[in-house]
């Protein structure tokens, strides 16, 4: 089954709390979305959090549910969690595997994803840890985050030559601004293995829906300040601009899924260039 869309789970902890976050998942089952994503890291960031805040949520969730073979679910191991708790050693996949586990009250993760590359780590030692896991049931596939081509094409030519579990996913930023890293670098590499794509940031932590478009907007959200600081630029809202044109032609909102055909990207690559 070809899934084409992917609930992000990083907002659960930090901004949407546990009861938002349990009729979030009711309803994303109830309109028929199942392939939930988070990550071990989720959300170390926020002040008053350890790490696993959207892990142990959905965890709760399953275990009060019962919705576990509804969904798909996966996860992410690599970013710092604190106490030197981060990287891909086979010694650290393994632990990290154990947490997420327990955290996400289940016996198996759908899919297990290197969040980040580890370049202190040979890439043998981590596909050889990840292979392991899903020789023993705890993990049935494997995809990698923030890899590029060279690395990630690297990867899938050691498993190969090895015969080991070899990443079948790639989730890279990808959005209609931050669009040449992977169309120049990773899709060369995707499209020849046939590697799925999952990107993150799809809407720019929510600046491609319209909501911010003045300093002002920045108390729209617990993130806003840092998606001003961020996005909040002349080059940023000739794009939004561009959208909202390709948005009331379609009418739908900027946020809505479009099918973008040849001229409407067009208009947005004119808008990213001015």
């Amino acid at each position: 089954m070809e899934h084409k869309l992917t609930f992000g789970g990083n907002v659960f902890g930090w901004p949407v709390d546990r009861p938002t976050s349990f009729s979030m998942l009711d309803a994303l089952l109830d309109h028929g979305l199942n392939f939930i994503d988070t990550a071990d890291e989720y959300s170390h960031w926020a002040a008053g959090n350890r790490g696993g805040e959207s892990e142990t949520l959905i965890g709760d969730w399953l275990k009060q549910s019962g919705k576990r073979d509804r969904i798909i679910l996966a996860t992410k191991v690599g970013m710092p969690m604190g106490e030197g708790k981060k990287g891909l050693s086979a010694a650290y996949i393994r632990q990290a595997v154990t947490d997420s586990l327990r955290r996400l009250r289940t016996d198996y993760i759908d899919l297990y994803q290197a969040h980040t590359d580890d370049a202190s780590v040979c890439l043998e030692e981590t596909l050889n840890a990840f292979d392991a896991l899903i020789r023993e049931g705890k993990v049935r596939v494997i995809g990698a985050s923030n890899y590029s081509g060279v690395r990630l094409a690297e990867a899938l030519r050691i498993s190969e030559q090895n015969g080991l579990a070899s990443y079948e996913s790639l989730q890279p930023e990808f959005n209609l601004y931050d669009r040449r890293r992977f169309e120049q670098d990773l899709q060369p590499v995707v499209s020849a293995h046939g590697i799925g794509v999952i990107n993150y940031y799809a809407l720019a932590s929510g600046f491609l829906s319209g909501k911010y478009r003045a300093p002002e907007d920045a108390g729209k959200s617990a993130r806003g300040a840092t998606v001003i600081e961020r996005y909040l630029t002349a080059r940023w809202l000739q794009i939004l601009q561009a959208l909202d044109a390709i948005s009331e032609a379609y009418r739908v909102t900027p946020a809505t899924r479009v099918t973008l055909n040849d001229e409407d990207y067009q208009l947005i690559d004119e808008a990213s260039a001015g």
